[in-house]
């Protein structure tokens, strides 16, 4: 069974708050609220191109606060779901949202209409980093939003936000582990970017603030990656999507930003695992990793190859079926 989310963009939607990093229309590349009829095309141009067979189809309103809309809004754009969702097409809804626009009204209104997971921007479990980022909410805002959502029986996604204002490595940590003790099914780990038009531009301008660099936003993120694999919370994207804004740099003034972010991460723990190896005296080494390992093994630009063929005249990766999660095994001769 294969997931699929269909998404709809809804840039800055209801959102009470201009949060100093946040330019919902350049991040996510969508400059105007779609209307009822561009949704209904966007669904039907997004089903045509998924496989019939062996399929799990969400549609996910991304962007805005979603929950902070009027009630018959938020309905309008939930019931042009339904149609697909009927004749099964689409299987469940996903929205994203702010945690202080949470309520029991809200959340039985979003169960009718088949809405399976809610998505909250925490961003920070740390309240200065909040304060200091002019999120409007507090840590206790996100706790107890949290946990109305798990006891209504919806999935919990919470998302965080590395290297805002105040930030740091342990707070960092700290948030991760807070995520994953609050029974979050879900996440996705934003390294902070200096976006054009932004309250944080102004400051990176004058100086108040300074990005991560992507050697620090790769440590950090490698770290809190492990807490949520650890504590067994599905990590659904590391780094910002790249639109077209950010790719060409017209709206990215700076910050971590790289469009292979993911792979970066990755190739970085798998580098810190293989270092180890090149304290044998051995001329060839042969590495066998889980399949779905083989790429972020050998690394970026096969980077953690090329570190190896500095210790070993011959490097040769493959994979080995019986293995799971980043266990691997070597032979050396």
């Amino acid at each position: 069974m294969k997931h699929y989310t269909i998404p709809v963009f809804i840039p800055e939607l209801a959102c009470p708050f201009q949060c100093i990093y946040c330019d919902q229309h350049k991040i996510s590349g969508k400059g105007a609220v779609p209307g009822k009829e561009q949704v209904l095309q966007s669904i039907k141009e997004h089903l045509a191109t998924i496989p019939k067979k062996k399929r799990k189809v969400e549609l996910g309103f991304f962007g805005g606060n979603f929950t902070g809309l009027p009630l018959d809004e938020q309905e309008a754009f939930l019931s042009l779901a339904q149609p697909f969702m009927e004749n099964g097409q689409i299987n469940g809804i996903r929205l994203s949202t702010r945690p202080d626009y949470i309520n029991d009204e809200v959340l039985e209104m979003l169960a009718r209409y088949g809405v399976a997971t809610i998505e909250l921007g925490a961003q920070s479990m740390d309240d200065e980093v909040l304060k200091l980022s002019a999120r409007g909410h507090t840590v206790s805002d996100v706790i107890s939003a949290s946990r109305h959502i798990k006891n209504k029986g919806f999935r919990l996604g919470l998302q965080m936000m590395l290297g805002l204002p105040g930030d740091t490595l342990q707070k960092a940590r700290h948030t991760a582990q807070s995520i994953a003790d609050l029974g979050a099914h879900e996440t996705r780990i934003y390294p902070t970017l200096v976006i054009k038009g932004t309250q944080l531009e102004i400051m990176y301008r004058e100086g108040a603030y300074e990005p991560l660099s992507l050697e620090e936003a790769i440590q950090w993120t490698k770290e809190v990656l492990k807490i949520f694999e650890a504590s067994g919370v599905k990590v659904l994207r590391t780094g910002l999507h790249p639109s077209d804004g950010l790719l060409d740099g017209q709206d990215l003034i700076a910050g971590p930003f790289h469009q292979s972010f993911k792979e970066l991460v990755l190739t970085e723990i798998w580098y810190e695992q293989l270092k180890r190896l090149i304290h044998s005296n051995a001329r060839k080494i042969h590495i066998f990793v889980p399949p779905k390992e083989l790429n972020w093994a050998i690394g970026y630009e096969a980077k953690n190859k090329k570190y190896l063929l500095e210790h070993f005249e011959y490097v040769v990766f493959q994979t080995d079926a019986s293995l799971s999660g980043r266990k691997f095994h070597a032979d050396y001769y």
